[in-house]
């Protein structure tokens, strides 16, 4: 199924047209049907490519009707469908070259570079803040090098993320089941670039479900790094399917924690549903996490 979000990102590559700039959004009061009583404390999203059996209008239609606010892996092409249905793009993406090709390799930095210039630049017309990266692959590297590698390409286009106010974010992603020799896959490591590049607009998208496998000690992590960590993504370990009982993570006690720390950004739900009805299955997981 991993491939499947390779292939849903790479064809966001083709969206590359400019989407005027939008209000920001209401609150998650204000789109919840009336009835539907989320809490209001966390801003739930859900990724794009765990539901790409439905359009992403049919997502839209069933996201407003739970009370998600965001549709995280969501590149411009989707953009005006996500702003008529008052969602926001909470990760937009694009600008990427792949999981496996990444800013720990110079030889893609000038590609990189150019993309990234150019999608930051469509993500603050559009009214947006967050876009995602990749470090790539280890490919034989040590994590040393790769750390200057990346930090070295990524300063190139932090100034004009900051000018933008636009937040490039890396994904955490484990290596031991998922992503086989993938380099940002410990939180040691993705902070130490967060710290050798210098920017408040380069965070982590700590993935809950990826650390709990290549390190777990979830909560501490969380509160000991949240500076670093500017997006969350929740799944049911193991299995990646609901975060229901089935599986070993405590989300309730990890999103109190999340909320300890002052966060007010985006949690998405980025499991694959096991269960014949998947819509039930993602309002379940957002009540679960709506602490």
């Amino acid at each position: 199924m991993k491939e499947n979000r390779r292939n849903a990102i790479k064809n966001i590559l083709t969206g590359t047209a400019a989407i005027a700039a939008a209000p920001l959004m209401p609150s998650i009061a204000s789109c919840m049907p009336a009835g539907n009583a989320l809490k209001g404390n966390i801003r739930h999203a859900v990724c794009r490519w765990c539901f790409d059996d439905l359009s992403v209008e049919q997502l839209c239609i069933e996201a407003g009707k739970i009370g998600i606010e965001g549709i995280d892996l969501v590149g411009p092409k989707d953009w005006p469908t996500l702003k008529k249905y008052k969602l926001f793009s909470s990760m937009c993406n694009g600008a990427e070259i792949s999981l496996v090709k990444g800013w720990n390799d110079p030889q893609y930095h000038s590609t990189l570079i150019k993309n990234y210039t150019e999608h930051i630049d469509l993500v603050a017309a559009a009214g947006y803040k967050n876009l995602i990266c990749f470090s790539g692959n280890r490919n034989g590297m040590d994590n040393e090098t790769g750390l200057k590698n990346a930090a070295a390409g990524l300063q190139q286009i932090m100034a004009h993320a900051e000018k933008k106010g636009v937040v490039i974010q890396m994904e955490l992603l484990n290596s031991k089941v998922d992503h086989k020799d993938y380099m940002c896959d410990k939180s040691a490591w993705g902070v130490a670039l967060c710290k050798a590049i210098g920017s408040p607009n380069f965070k982590l998208l700590y993935d809950i479900y990826h650390m709990q496998i290549d390190e777990g000690d979830v909560i501490r992590t969380i509160r000991d790094n949240h500076t670093y960590f500017g997006h969350y993504h929740t799944a049911g370990v193991p299995g990646r399917h609901e975060i229901d009982d089935t599986q070993e993570l405590n989300y309730p006690a990890i999103m109190k924690a999340i909320l300890a720390t002052g966060f007010n950004d985006f949690v998405a739900q980025e499991f694959m549903p096991a269960a014949k009805d998947k819509i039930a299955s993602l309002k379940k997981a957002v009540e679960i996490c709506d602490v």
